[in-house]
């Protein structure tokens, strides 16, 4: 019977599965590209701590933002079988559960690593829980440029968390995270849209159409080429870095410019915009991974 399902404990799982472990993956790797490659040292176990920090304080802004939509989570496809909307969990659980692992992993980050990085970090919540989910997301069409300044706050977090104070180089990671979250979510809209429409989300693609979609995408894209290479313009990295934010930026247009010309209704099993998506992860990983191999390769004086 379902009724005595419902009543079963809630299990360990619906809890880990509320910080949306596959999304927490990616901010957990650029948070610590960010610290490992800050020109500053930091003691492993406060480095790790950070991190940690970093992980928590997103599963708990996860948390916050299934509690939120738990309604609009059970009217979509792709979301139906999360702990809420499938009735494994009650939402004020959700909701305490997200409350406590974000108050907790700020207190943790700033009492041990430093109150500036523990501060960004608590923005960095805020802005997710709260102005992304609550009030951008079902306003404005435009939900995903402005809140895509959550999931670029990590590799800025880790860096301050390693040197105490920020600089133009954070910055500058913030903001390629910033610029490629829109072609990356974007992407993944075109062929979810039916979803977003069912619950009433203006995503861009239920608002303005396919079409309009796709040129953002590619407009986002050829902006995002250019801004990953003025760490290396500016001397924040090297070479290493350099090539790869090239090579990687001219293969992250051109799957965008498949999709910009892409017309609709065309018969492809393989969608560009499937091809984007997923190329679009490894992009990040690849960057990111370039710019901390970069940074050691010039402390161990070997770099090309």
């Amino acid at each position: 019977m379902n009724d005595s399902k419902l009543l079963l404990p809630t299990d360990w799982r619906d809890f880990f599965a509320l910080t949306k472990p596959r999304v927490m993956s990616l901010v957990i790797f650029t948070g610590l590209c960010g610290l490992l490659a800050a020109p500053a040292t930091i003691h492993p176990v406060l480095g790790f701590t950070a991190i940690l920090c970093i992980a928590i304080a997103a599963g708990g802004a996860a948390a916050l933002n299934q509690w939120w939509e738990a309604d609009i989570d059970a009217g979509m496809k792709r979301t139906a079988g999360r702990p809420l909307p499938a009735g494994r969990m009650d939402r004020e659980s959700a909701r305490d559960f997200g409350v406590a692992l974000s108050a907790g992993a700020v207190l943790l980050m700033g009492l041990a690593v430093n109150w500036l990085s523990a501060a960004i970090l608590a923005l960095s919540v805020v802005y997710y829980a709260w102005f992304y989910t609550v009030w951008l997301k079902p306003r404005t069409p435009q939900n995903i440029v402005i809140g895509g300044g959550a999931g670029a706050f990590p590799p800025m977090i880790g860096w301050i968390a390693a040197t105490g104070h920020i600089s133009l180089m954070p910055v500058l990671l913030f903001l390629i995270i910033f610029m490629w979250t829109p072609p990356h979510f974007w992407a993944l809209a075109l062929f979810v849209q039916t979803d977003y429409a069912k619950v009433g989300i203006p995503m861009l693609p239920v608002v303005a159409g396919e079409r309009t979609t796709r040129r953002h995408i590619l407009a986002y894209a050829a902006l995002l080429l250019p801004l990953t290479l003025v760490p290396w313009a500016i001397g924040g990295a090297g070479r290493i870095y350099g090539v790869a934010a090239l090579l990687l930026g001219i293969a992250f247009l051109a799957l965008a410019t498949q999709v910009g010309l892409r017309q609709s209704g065309e018969d492809d099993p393989m969608r560009p915009e499937k091809r984007l998506f997923g190329f679009s992860i490894l992009y990040l990983f690849v960057l990111f991974a370039a710019l901390v191999a970069d940074h050691w390769a010039s402390i161990e004086g070997w770099q090309p």
